[in-house]
């Protein structure tokens, strides 16, 4: 058995890195992140702060709708059913739909009652609507 031994140029060191690892190690990186960050955006608690810019002047005579914590509607100071809204809105507003609607409500009434009460007022043709709140008390 005879072995042929080479003159030594083909046992020299290679300059070159082996990169393959280096990528297979990103990519399961990358894998792990994109599989990561849609879960870190569950079910975050949100307490969001009062609105501290400057309010807006009122008009002279503004229509103001109020939904209580009974789901009672009131528009101004009269109790209003709402079935009798639209016309009593037609008649506050003067017929005019480009006029200001202001919506105040019980923080404890629910989301959906209130979205019931705005759907009825789009589709009664009112598309400018405001909600009021309470102001920041500034120091």
């Amino acid at each position: 058995m005879a072995v042929r031994l080479s003159d030594g140029e083909d046992l020299t060191p290679e300059a070159a890195i082996n990169i393959t690892p280096f990528i297979d190690v990103m990519l399961v990186l990358l894998i792990i992140f994109m599989v990561a960050a849609p879960l870190s955006t569950v079910d975050v608690p949100l307490d969001l702060p009062v609105a501290s810019g400057r309010p807006q002047p009122r008009p002279p005579e503004p229509v103001v709708l109020s939904l209580s914590a009974d789901k009672g509607l009131m528009l101004g100071r009269d109790p209003v059913t709402p079935t009798d809204l639209p016309a009593r809105l037609a008649e506050a507003t003067k017929g005019d739909l480009a006029t200001r609607i202001f919506i105040s409500a019980d923080k404890s009434v629910p989301y959906g009652e209130m979205m019931g009460l705005l759907n009825q007022l789009r589709a009664g043709g009112y598309l400018k609507i405001g909600l009021v709140g309470l102001e920041e008390a500034t120091p």
